[in-house]
């Protein structure tokens, strides 16, 4: 316990911990799935609320934080989070949401190239969304959805990935870090083997933004999205993001909307689209500000401590509760990657009486995640979990290991896992 003060003492990060609300007596590590609430993020919220109540309309065009220009605003503060230029970002719809959006966009199959390229371990949204896309243009996802298949059922071999990249590929969309696993994928790699045979190139970064950089232009990537839930702690729903590269920037929207017009014609009610600069062009309709308010407050807090520095501690957070499960708990199967760089901000640990153990690990004041069949994923979150946090927290797991304790509960999954 010692070790573990010194450093809560020489963390650069530990004051953003009382900005986050957090119940008494409770470690949260599920911060992978839906960040904590931070008091900036509250404040944002409550001021947008206020704004309605003075403004009404004029809302969008006066108060603090006008309405028609907050995407836009909140986009170019995003951007440097994922290594992207202003002009390329846009805060926006939900993952599923952007996905069909940039699908729609830039997916322009031919007789040589149709194919997607996907991988079997994705997350079940994106699949469903490139199902659809293949169908809507007549294609059998059947013959024209390749997955790159996993070795051992919880990572992906870059080899394998490179080997898949047939002629008839001519999209790959893969998650920068596999959900279940939390296996970080080389992106740059990828992007450059794919260019390299004409294919363009996609990512899911639900479950690295905010707990790593990120550099999708100098990568080169063709397009991303993203969610602002998870380690961004923008709350639930809260409106996601994408990014397309400037070279795509001709395209018109796939599907146009007029929240994807000009801003200075906008208002012209014109029937003809005069498509926005940028990213802006593939918003759709019209955005949900109070979904998007407490991003206001929350990229407050990543400008403050730096993208860097939560990396540094999410790394040494990670790597201490690998270790002490390793020495303490090795009924536990440690599934992430070792290596730094190949993992993103969780730990995932597989054992087949999963759901029990995380249902018990709540009761003990823990809150972890579940993932069917026979995961559990603890994320220690740089900005509000401490290297203390983290020791209770394997204390705890070890005492309903040895004591059995899980055995009380069912191994079931709860309705939202």
């Amino acid at each position: 316990m010692a070790a573990e003060k010194q450093l809560d003492e020489m963390d650069s990060l530990a004051r953003f911990k009382k900005e986050f609300y957090q119940t008494e007596n409770q470690i949260y590590m599920d911060g992978n799935s839906l960040g904590l609430m931070s008091k900036r993020a509250e404040a944002k919220l409550l001021e947008v609320v206020e704004s309605w109540k003075i403004h009404g309309i004029d809302g969008w065009t006066e108060g603090k934080d006008p309405w028609f220009t907050m995407a836009e605003n909140l986009s170019a503060r995003i951007a440097p989070l994922v290594g992207a230029k202003p002009h390329e970002v846009m805060v926006t719809g939900s993952i599923t949401s952007n996905i069909h959006q940039m699908l729609s966009t830039i997916f322009q199959p031919s007789g040589d190239r149709f194919a997607i390229m996907v991988d079997e371990l994705n997350f079940p949204s994106d699949i469903y969304a490139v199902e659809s896309h293949l169908r809507l243009r007549g294609l059998d996802p059947a013959t024209a959805m390749k997955k790159v298949r996993s070795r051992d059922g919880f990572t992906l071999e870059l080899q394998d990935i490179i080997d898949e990249l047939t002629d008839e590929v001519a999209i790959i969309m893969l998650p920068s870090v596999l959900y279940r696993s939390g296996q970080l994928l080389p992106i740059r790699e990828i992007a450059e083997a794919a260019h390299e045979k004409g294919i363009l190139v996609g990512f899911d970064l639900a479950h690295s933004i905010g707990a790593l950089p990120h550099e999708l232009h100098d990568c080169g990537v063709d397009f991303a999205v993203w969610c602002h839930y998870k380690y961004m702690n923008s709350g639930p729903g809260g409106t996601g993001g994408l990014y397309i590269h400037e070279r795509h920037h001709d395209l018109l929207p796939g599907n146009a909307g007029w929240f994807g017009s000009d801003k200075a014609k906008q208002f012209d009610m014109d029937h003809s689209f005069s498509k926005a600069e940028g990213a802006g062009a593939y918003q759709i309709g019209t955005p949900n500000i109070f979904s998007m308010a407490p991003l206001l407050g929350s990229i407050e807090i990543f400008e403050e401590a730096g993208i860097e520095a939560v990396r540094e501690k999410s790394l040494q957070l990670t790597s201490m509760l690998r270790e002490l499960i390793a020495q303490k708990i090795p009924a536990l199967k440690d599934v992430t990657p070792v290596e730094d760089a190949g993992r993103g901000g969780h730990i995932a640990l597989a054992h087949e009486e999963a759901a029990r153990i995380c249902k018990a690990l709540k009761e003990a004041g823990v809150v972890p995640d579940f993932r069917a069949p026979n995961i559990i994923r603890l994320a220690p979150v740089a900005l509000y979990t401490s290297y203390s946090d983290v020791e209770k927290v394997v204390e705890r797991l070890k005492a309903i290991m040895d004591n059995e304790v899980y055995k009380n509960f069912s191994n079931d999954r709860n309705v939202v896992a």
